[in-house]
């Protein structure tokens, strides 16, 4: 199965693994508070000891969460640049679903989401 398979849906599967594999690798990285302080101390340097492509760098520098998932990153991974900005999963799905925060998470409160 890939994404094209399922409009709209993400598939992490070994293609985009090595794809992403220095962009999780420091996604990875903010599991540890002293990282985490270096990444925000300056942003662009930490991405560039890991290597990152300029399309990878930018879509984490701009909080592009589809293009950090186009980019091969794992949403597990992209969860915790997240959460460096204190946002939630819910802030996530609102972004991959093109609604608010507070639309996503009344749709989640109402059942979820429901196509035809």
């Amino acid at each position: 199965m890939t994404g094209d398979d399922v409009p709209a849906t993400y598939v992490f599967d070994g293609r985009a693994g090595r794809r992403g594999y220095r962009l999780n690798k420091m996604l990875m990285t903010f599991r540890d508070p002293a990282a985490r302080q270096r990444f925000l101390d300056d942003e662009a340097a930490y991405c560039d000891e890991f290597g990152l492509t300029d399309s990878q760098r930018t879509a984490v520098l701009v909080r592009d969460w589809r293009a950090l998932c186009d980019e091969g990153g794992s949403i597990f991974h992209v969860f915790k640049l997240a959460m460096v900005d204190g946002r939630s999963m819910q802030h996530l799905g609102a972004a991959f679903t093109g609604m608010t925060e507070d639309e996503f998470v009344a749709m989640m409160r109402a059942g979820g989401r429901t196509d035809g």
